[in-house]
C-alpha cells in the first residue's frame, strides 16, 4: 500500500521521457489492443536503454521517430507475457501486482528486456491466523493434560495452576488477536511499515512482497529469479527495552537448565513414548487375561499362541521403559526435590528406575516357566482326563488356572506400577517445559514474543517456498533435491549492531533458527479456488507441517515418494551486514568492536550452508560437485572469517551460493524499506551481470535506472519524503528545470548509504548551493 502511491501514471510531455516505464499491470491490459514492447535501433553511441511509459508508448514512438529518426517496430510477445503473468496460477499466492519493464543491452550488442514484477500475498494474514489457531488448540490441549493428572504434591500442584494460569492467558490473547486479523484480512494484504507496533499486528510480517525478474533474451529465452523482501521478523510491539530473543531466552534458561535440557524434538518424543506405554498397557492387560481363559481350556497350542503374543508385546513395554528419554525424565523429577526433603541422590534414582523395569521382566519370566511346565504336563493331565472322566477335568483345569492367577495380578501391579511412575515424570517434564518453576517475571510474555517473531518469518519463508515449488516442479533434478537433501532458504539482513536493530537482529536470529522444525509436504489441491490453493499449517508448535497444494495436472507427475506425503525438509541460514541510517550508527557499532552477535551469525550460517552443501554434493553431484560452487564456498568463509564488518562480499557470495543451489532468497532491513530497495536492486544487477553478460558500463546505468524507477525506489521516496528531504514526481505542470533541480538533491541522498564521511561533504555542498542562490 505505502508502494501505491508513488506509482500514480503521469503524461509525458516534451523534452520529458524516461529509460523506462512503469505501471501496474492492471493498466497495461486496459485495452485490447495495446502493444506493450518497441524495439528501437539505435547507433552504438546511442545504445543504453530504451524504457517507454506504457500509457503514452504511441506518443514517445511518434517523437522518437520525428526526432531521432528511429524506426519502432510493435511485437504483442511482451504484453502476452504481462497477462500470463496475471492468470498464471501462482497469482493465487500473489494479489495487488506492480510492474516495470526496461530494456538494457548486453556486451554482445543484444537487447534484454527485463521485467519486474512487485507483488503483495493473501499470506500475509493467512499463516498468522493459521498458526494463532494451532496455539490456541495446543495450550487447550495442555490444559486438559494438566486436569488429568490427577492429585499432585503441593509443589507441583502449584506448577500446574501457574501452567494453566499462562496457557489461559495466551488463549484469551490469541483469540483476540484473532478475531482482529479476521476483520483486517477481509480488506487487505499488507502491513505497513506504520503500524509495526499495532498489537494486533504483532504476528504479521511487515511489508512482506514477492519482488519478481524476468529476465527475456532476445531469442525469446526467458529466466526468472525470485526475493522475497519483509521487514525484519521482531516483536516491536512488546520493545525492546530488555533487549532481544537471544537475550532474553539465555537468561531464561540459565534459570531453568532442566526445561532447556530437552529440544522441541525430544520432547515430542517423550510424549510419543508416554503415549505407546498407554496404548501397551490394555493390550498387555487383556492379553493376561486371555491366558487365563485358555488355561480352562488345556489347549497347549493356544496356550502357546496366547504366550507368545504376550510375550512380544511385554518385551516392547520393556523397550520402551528402557529408552534414554524416559531415563532422563525419571532422573529429572528425582533430581527436584520437593520443599521439605533432600535432594535424593543419582544411586537411589538409577537403581530404582532399573528395579521398575527388572520386576515386569521378573514377572514375565515367571509366566513363561508356568506355562512351560503346565504344557510340559499336558500330556498325563489328558491321559488322566480321558480315563477319569470330567470332574477330573474340571480340577485340572481349575489348576492350571490357580498356577497362573497369582503371577498375572503380580504382573498386572508391576506394570501400573512402572507406567504410573513414567506418566508421573514425563508430565512433570512437561510442565517443567511450559512453565519453569523459577523463570524470570514475564515468561508468559518472552514465549508470546517468540510466538510472533516466528510468525512473521514463518509467513515470509512459506511465500517464498511455495513460490519456489510452483515454479520449479517440472524439473527432475529439483524434485530429486526435495526428497534427498531438502530446499535451502537464505534469510539477508541488514541491520545495524547499535539500539533497537541489534534487538531487532537478536529476534531475527531465533525467529529463523526455529524455523528448522517446519517440514513441508505436496497434496492434491481439492478445487482450482484461490482458498484451496493457500498453504495449509498443521502440527503442533516444534514439528509444524506446512501443506502445499498442487494442481492435478502437476500433481500427477510428481514422485510417487512426494505424491504419498514425504516431508521436505528446509535449510534456514541467516547472513546480516549492518547498514545503518546513513551507515553512521554501524559506523560507531564498527569503531567500539560490539559486533560479536552479528560475527557470530554469520559463522554458524556459513557452517550450516557448508553442511548443506557437503550433503548435496554426497546425494547430487551434478549440483553440490560444481568446482564453482565449491569456490564460492570458500570464498565466503574467507569473507566471514576475516570478520569485515561492512563486507558486502559475504552478501553478494551467500547470495550466489544460495542460486546455485536452487535456493529461497529472503531480504530484510527494519521495515523492508530503504536499505532494503538498495540491497535488491544491486543484486539484480548483479545478476544480470553474471548470467546475461551485461556490461560494466551499462550496470551503472542499470542500477542508476531501476534505482529511480518508481518500483524499485517507490518505498524509498516515501521514507525521504518524511524525513523532509525534496521529492519531486513528475505530473503534468512540472517544469522540466525543478524536476532536474529535484533529482539532483535527491541522487546524493541515496548515495549517503555508502558511507557516512559523504554526509558532511553533501552539507558542505548544500550550503554553498543555498549562498550562490541567494547571491
Amino acid at each position: 500500500m505505502a508502494f501505491s502511491k508513488c506509482f500514480c501514471p503521469s503524461t509525458v510531455h516534451s523534452g520529458q521521457y524516461f529509460e523506462g516505464f512503469t505501471s501496474s499491470i492492471r493498466d497495461v491490459l486496459r485495452t485490447k489492443d495495446f502493444q506493450s514492447r518497441e524495439s528501437v535501433e539505435k547507433t552504438p553511441e546511442e545504445a543504453k536503454m530504451q524504457i517507454e511509459k506504457e500509457n503514452e508508448v504511441k506518443t514517445l514512438e511518434d517523437k522518437v521517430e520525428e526526432e531521432e529518426g528511429v524506426t519502432a517496430l510493435w511485437d504483442p510477445d511482451l504484453c502476452d507475457g504481462l497477462h500470463a503473468c496475471v492468470h498464471h496460477r501462482q497469482s493465487q499466492l500473489l494479489c495487488a501486482p506492480i510492474c516495470t519493464v526496461y530494456r538494457f543491452q548486453s556486451e554482445d550488442k543484444r537487447w534484454l528486456t527485463v521485467r519486474e514484477v512487485m507483488s503483495e500475498t493473501p499470506l500475509t494474514f493467512s499463516l498468522p491466523r493459521q498458526l494463532l489457531s494451532v496455539l490456541v488448540c495446543e495450550h487447550a490441549t495442555r490444559i486438559q493434560e494438566m486436569k488429568e493428572l490427577g492429585e499432585l504434591p503441593p509443589q507441583w500442584e502449584c506448577l500446574r495452576c501457574d501452567v494453566i494460569k499462562h496457557c489461559n492467558h495466551l488463549i484469551g490473547s490469541y483469540q483476540e488477536t484473532l478475531v482482529e486479523l479476521d476483520r483486517l484480512s477481509a480488506s487487505c494484504c499488507l502491513k505497513s511499515s506504520n503500524s509495526k507496533c499495532d498489537k494486533y499486528l504483532q504476528f504479521v510480517p511487515t511489508n512482506l512482497h514477492s519482488q519478481r525478474m524476468e529476465v527475456i533474451t532476445s531469442d525469446n529465452i526467458s529466466e526468472c529469479y525470485e526475493v522475497i523482501t519483509f521487514g525484519a521478523p521482531a516483536d516491536h510491539h512488546q520493545s525492546f527495552r530488555r533487549g532481544g530473543l537471544s537475550r532474553l531466552v539465555a537468561k531464561t534458561a540459565d534459570r531453568a537448565e532442566s526445561s532447556m535440557d530437552y529440544s522441541p524434538q525430544e520432547l515430542s518424543r517423550v510424549t510419543e513414548l508416554l503415549s505407546s506405554l498407554m496404548m501397551l498397557q490394555p493390550l498387555l492387560f487383556g492379553l493376561a487375561e486371555e491366558l487365563l481363559s485358555v488355561s480352562l481350556e488345556l489347549n497347549t497350542d493356544r496356550l502357546l499362541e496366547v504366550m507368545d503374543s504376550f510375550k512380544q508385546q511385554t518385551e516392547l513395554f520393556v523397550h520402551t521403559l528402557n529408552d534414554e528419554l524416559v531415563k532422563r525424565a525419571l532422573l529429572e523429577i528425582h533430581k527436584t526435590p520437593a520443599p521439605d526433603h533432600s535432594h535424593v541422590s543419582h544411586d537411589i534414582t538409577t537403581s530404582s528406575q532399573d528395579s521398575m523395569w527388572a520386576n515386569v521382566v521378573r514377572s514375565l519370566h515367571c509366566i513363561t516357566i508356568m506355562s512351560n511346565r503346565l504344557v510340559a504336563r499336558e500330556d498325563p493331565v489328558q491321559q488322566m482326563t480321558s480315563a477319569n472322566g470330567g470332574p477330573n477335568s474340571g480340577r485340572a483345569s481349575s489348576s492350571w488356572q490357580e498356577l497362573l492367577l497369582p503371577l498375572v495380578v503380580t504382573f498386572r501391579d508391576c506394570v501400573r506400577e512402572a507406567l504410573g511412575e513414567v506418566r508421573t515424570a514425563v508430565m512433570f517434564v512437561l510442565l517443567q517445559r511450559s512453565l519453569p518453576s523459577n523463570a524470570p517475571h514475564g515468561f508468559p510474555e518472552l514465549l508470546q514474543r517468540r510466538h510472533a517473531v516466528f510468525s512473521q518469518a514463518l509467513s515470509a519463508a512459506v511465500c517464498g517456498i511455495t513460490l519456489k515449488l510452483h515454479r520449479a516442479l517440472n524439473q527432475p533434478g529439483f524434485l530429486q533435491q526435495l526428497q534427498t537433501v531438502g530446499l535451502l532458504v537464505q534469510f539477508q539482513g541488514l541491520l545495524s549492531n547499535y539500539g533497537e536493530e541489534a534487538a531487532i537482529l537478536e529476534d531475527m536470529e531465533v525467529g529463523v533458527a526455529d524455523l528448522r522444525d517446519v517440514t513441508f509436504t505436496l497434496i492434491e489441491a481439492k478445487t482450482e479456488e484461490p482458498e484451496d490453493l493457500l498453504p495449509t499449517l498443521s502440527g503442533m508448535w516444534g514439528s509444524l507441517v506446512v501443506q502445499v497444494p498442487v494442481l492435478s495436472d502437476t500433481f500427477v507427475l510428481l514422485p510417487w515418494e512426494l505424491k504419498a506425503g514425504s516431508m521436505i525438509q528446509i535449510h534456514p541460514v541467516f547472513f546480516n551486514i549492518g547498514i545503518g541510517l546513513w551507515n553512521q550508527c554501524q559506523s560507531v557499532t564498527d569503531r567500539n568492536g560490539n559486533t560479536s552477535l552479528q560475527e557470530r551469525i554469520n559463522l554458524q550460517s556459513c557452517q550450516h550452508l557448508r553442511s548443506y552443501c557437503n550433503s548435496l554434493r554426497d546425494e547430487l553431484p551434478n549440483i553440490g560437485g560444481s568446482r564453482s560452487l565449491l569456490d564460492l564456498l570458500d570464498s565466503l568463509e574467507c569473507s566471514v572469517e576475516s570478520q569485515s564488518r561492512k563486507s558486502g562480499d559475504i552478501l553478494r557470495l551467500s547470495a550466489m551460493v544460495c542460486h546455485a543451489v536452487n535456493g529461497v532468497r529472503l531480504t530484510s532491513c527494519k521495515s523492508a524499506e530503504d536499505r532494503t530497495a538498495m540491497s535488491l536492486t544491486l543484486e539484480q544487477c548483479t545478476l544480470l551481470q553474471e548470467f546475461h553478460m551485461l556490461g560494466q558500463h551499462h550496470f551503472n546505468i542499470a542500477l542508476d535506472c531501476m534505482r529511480r524507477s518508481r518500483l524499485s525506489w517507490g518505498q524509498m521516496l516515501g521514507c525521504y519524503t518524511r524525513f523532509w528531504l525534496p521529492v519531486c514526481m513528475e505530473g503534468a505542470g512540472d517544469d522540466p528545470t525543478a524536476l532536474r533541480r529535484s533529482s539532483c538533491h535527491l541522487y546524493p541522498v541515496a548515495i549517503l548509504l555508502v558511507t557516512s564521511h559523504l554526509l558532511v561533504l553533501w552539507l558542505i555542498l548544500s550550503l554553498v548551493l543555498l549562498l550562490a542562490q541567494y547571491q
